[in-house]
Order: structure tokens, then C-alpha cells, then sequence
């Protein structure tokens, strides 16, 4: 992972403030379904500038036999790889060019819930533009995550390694093995910034400061019109001292179960194929053996040995399954547990402080 950090060809991604509010507004509207769009901007300095942004069109499910969300959250998580919206997203670089705006295609942006994004569609997302330009990056909006009050925008890209095992389509055991590729390989994640322009930044610092009180008493000397250190009333917060567990955490918990009974199924997929594959085997064995045998039989008898790789039309072994899936999953395990360990340790601290009155007497 470090390595493939190292080997980036920039190291931070910079996001204007209002390319932020745009996601988050698009990804907002369009919850529970899937938001995808596409970002422009340029790569200066080691810094990927993320300028503008534009969402792709959504596709009107009234009008199709059988349209359902999930049909819809398909469809939107697929959105990046369809033809009309790379045409449309080729019509709207042109346009931007036209008005001296930057319009370098540097990646695209969709929306997460509970972190769950770790799929094919975004592995495939992501191949299909940074194959093209290695300068691009998939900005994921976590909406769940950011209505708890702290915003979850964060940039990631396919590796190296992992661009060149999806190319060749084989993500077998052996050919694992030799690349030495595993689930920690497949994203890196970059660190987002978001900035402002000067005039926001200007316009911010000029915003008069509401005053303390309402009835501001006219001073009577010189000493009153000293201005004096600023000194922040205490708003005490009873929330901290809840010892419910946040729901967000709980859901977290739950999802990181499902991830984990889906990890085992693939394993369970993978151990029955190797289950087949050694039935299979063994009745090669035993025919070339009884093959071997009728040859030496006919060799002793002066007649023509039959062929001995009949074997290859009569059986048929059965073709290993892919271990991408299970690296994905894998993948999305290592999400939920990140996101359970920065929660964990506020409500680990409300529990040892309680643990007086939790214990039995």
C-alpha cells in the first residue's frame, strides 16, 4: 500500500468547497439510490484539483416494464461505463472548454451508504477511467455517515498491481500467488482537502459577528472602549453523557456480520470446487491406469496401443472460480472494521466509566 502511494503521480486530492456542496446535494437527493457523476479539474504540483463537478442523468423508471429501486441503483451504479453518458459527459468537457473552464477529466464521484462501496461496479467504475488517465481518482460521498454531523468525502484509486490483474482477467490461486496480490491491494486512498477561493475566504472574514447582547451599554470612559480578551461562554452538552449506543455503530456491526457470512459462502464456494476437482482427478488417475494397462496387454498381443489422452474429451474438469468477489468482500470487511474502531472508542469510554453500576453486586 505504501508503495503504491509512493508510485502516484500526485499525493493529495483538493476539492473546491462548491464541487462538496454539489456532491452532497446530488448524493442527498437521490438517497437510497445510488448518485453517480463526473469531475473535472487539473493536476498541479503533486495535488489533483477537483474544480467542478456534474451529475450523470438518471434514467426515468416509469416508463420501463418492471422498474423498481433496485433497478434504479443499478442502473446509477453503472451510469460511469454507459455510452450515453460518455457521451454525455464528452458533450459537457466540450462545452466547459468553451468557456475557459477546466475541463480535464479527473475521475468521478458516487455516493455510499454506511460504507458500504467496496463492489464490482466501482472496481470497474474506476478501471474504466483510469485506464485511459492515471490521473483520476472516485471521490465517495458516504450519506449515512455524513448526517451524523461530520462530513465523509474520501478519494480513492486502483493500484498498480491490481490494474494489471484486472486486465488479464485472472484472479486464480496460482496467478495470485505469483503477483502477491490480496484485498489489501486493491485501493489506495488519498487525503482530501477542500478549499476555498479567495473571494469565499474573504467573504467569510468580513461577516459582522453577532453581538453578546441585545442592549449594548454606551460607554463611559476611556477603559470602556479597551477591547478586552474575548471570552467563550461554557455551553455545557448533556449528549456526551447518553449511554445509548449510537445506531450508526450498531448498523456497522450488523453489516460487518453480513460481510463476514458473505466471505465465508465464497469460501465455502472455493473449498467445494477443490472438492470437485480432486473427485474429478482421482477418476482421471484411475482410467489412465486402466488405460496403461489394456496398452501393455495389446503391446504384449502385437497390436496398435489405443491413445492415452482420451481422457481430456471423456472428463471434464471443472474451471476454477474467480477470487475476485472474495477479495472485494475481504475489501469491505476492512471498511466496516475501520469504521467500528473510530466509533468503539467513545462508547468504550462511557462503559468503563459506568462499569461501577453495570457490574452485579
Amino acid at each position: 500500500m505504501a508503495d503504491s502511494f509512493k508510485d502516484a503521480p500526485f499525493k493529495t486530492v483538493q476539492v473546491e468547497a462548491l464541487v462538496v456542496m454539489k456532491i452532497v446535494r446530488h448524493c442527498s437527493n437521490s438517497f437510497p439510490t445510488t448518485a453517480t457523476g463526473s469531475t473535472v479539474g487539473m493536476d498541479k504540483d503533486g495535488i489533483l484539483e477537483v474544480t467542478n463537478a456534474f451529475p450523470f442523468p438518471t434514467v426515468d423508471l416509469a416508463n420501463v416494464e418492471g422498474g423498481h429501486q433496485n433497478d434504479a441503483s443499478s442502473l446509477a451504479a453503472n451510469a460511469p461505463r454507459a455510452k450515453a453518458n460518455i457521451v454525455y459527459q464528452n458533450d459537457m468537457i466540450r462545452h466547459l472548454k468553451e468557456v475557459n473552464v477546466d475541463a480535464n477529466n479527473v475521475g468521478w464521484y458516487t455516493s455510499a451508504t454506511m460504507g458500504n462501496f467496496v463492489t464490482s461496479s466501482f472496481i470497474e467504475n474506476q478501471y474504466h477511467y483510469q485506464r485511459d488517465n492515471d490521473r483520476t481518482v472516485a471521490l465517495v460521498h458516504d450519506v449515512s455517515r455524513s448526517s451524523q454531523g461530520a462530513l465523509s468525502l474520501r478519494a480513492f484509486k486502483l493500484t498498480q498491481n491490481f490494474m494489471a490483474a484486472f486486465k488479464e482477467g485472472k484472479f486464480t490461486t496460482d496467478s495470485l500467488q505469483k503477483s502477491k496480490l490480496s484485498f489489501k491491494d486493491i485501493l489506495v486512498e488519498f487525503p482530501v482537502q477542500v478549499h476555498n477561493s479567495h473571494l469565499l475566504t474573504s467573504f467569510l472574514h468580513q461577516l459582522p459577528a453577532a453581538p453578546a447582547d441585545v442592549d449594548v451599554a454606551a460607554p463611559t470612559s476611556l477603559a470602556d472602549l479597551e477591547r478586552h480578551a474575548i471570552k467563550m461562554p461554557l455551553h455545557p452538552s448533556t449528549d456526551i453523557l447518553d449511554l445509548s449506543i449510537d445506531p450508526f455503530l450498531e448498523k456497522s456491526c450488523d453489516l460487518l456480520l453480513d460481510s463476514i457470512e458473505s466471505h465465508y459462502t465464497e469460501l465455502n464456494n472455493h473449498q467445494y470446487y477443490h472438492r470437485q476437482l480432486g473427485r474429478e482427478q482421482q477418476k482421471i488417475t484411475a482410467w489412465q491406469a486402466k488405460r496403461k494397462a489394456e496398452n501393455a496387454a495389446r503391446v504384449a498381443a502385437k497390436q496398435q496401443p489405443l491413445p492415452e489422452d482420451e481422457w481430456q474429451r471423456i472428463f471434464k474438469v471443472p474451471q476454477e472460480p474467480s477470487r475476485l468477489e472474495g477479495m472485494l468482500i475481504a475489501k469491505q470487511v476492512e471498511q466496516y472494521s475501520k469504521q467500528i474502531d473510530g466509533f468503539t472508542a467513545n462508547i468504550s469510554a462511557k462503559m468503563f466509566a459506568v462499569r461501577g453500576n453495570l457490574l452485579p453486586e
